[in-house]
């Protein structure tokens, strides 16, 4: 058994992008989430409530966590679209505290693309990778990454621009999920608040093979 930690950016990442690996790896390992935002930015579909945002998302957070099997979750709660240059080494030392207590061998977060071209989730990335790099015990480093085929037209609406995935040659593991899938889908459906986003991100995982991929990089 092991110790590994996963950083993300916003409450549902862990879900949304590689819940499956965590899952699995929560079965045989400690498995421990950051979470750098509130996620007070998101959408809400609970629109019957006069609770905040980011206290609903934290609250979903919470409970994601809970249906992939890790031990504990964290959340940093900086103001979602907030992270920059001028919060990386205030953000590093904080997520630095908590790896130092808890010793992982192995970090998981997104690609240096942020997947979907998000600033959040490209500052998150540098942020994790200079933790590892300056933390010689953390043995490996796992960047979670997409394949580069088509996507729906939905997300070049969505975003500015939405950077292409990797060729097969390019990535470095590819995890078999079929047994954490109903867990994944799970953990994304608690996320009631990101509604319009988890159902269409279900809807579209439906449609592909149970398998999720990693750039990783070793000391």
């Amino acid at each position: 058994m092991g110790t590994i930690v996963g950083i993300f950016a916003h409450p549902d990442d862990e879900s949304f992008g590689p819940g499956g690996t965590l899952a699995k790896l929560a079965k045989t390992n400690d498995v421990y989430i950051i979470c750098v935002t509130g996620g007070g930015a998101g959408q809400n579909a609970r629109t019957k409530t006069t609770r905040k945002l980011s206290e609903i998302r934290k609250e979903e957070y919470r409970n994601a966590a809970k249906i992939l099997g890790v031990k504990k979750s964290h959340c940093l709660e900086y103001e979602d679209g907030t992270l920059s240059n001028s919060l990386y080494h205030e953000i590093a030392h904080k997520i630095e505290s908590i790896v130092k207590k808890l010793k992982p061998e192995i970090l998981l977060t997104f690609e240096p693309k942020g997947v979907s071209g998000h600033i959040d989730h490209i500052t998150v990335s540098m942020i994790t990778t200079y933790v590892f790099r300056n933390n010689p015990q953390i043995k490996k480093l796992m960047y979670y990454c997409i394949l580069n085929t088509r996507r729906e037209k939905y997300l070049d609406d969505y975003f500015i621009y939405f950077p292409e995935g990797y060729k097969t040659d390019e990535i470095d593991l590819e995890v078999d999920t079929a047994k954490t899938f109903k867990t994944k889908i799970q953990a994304i459906s608690a996320h009631k608040s990101q509604k319009e986003d988890a159902d269409r991100i279900i809807k579209s995982l439906l449609t592909m093979p149970p398998r999720e991929y990693f750039l990783v990089r070793h000391q």
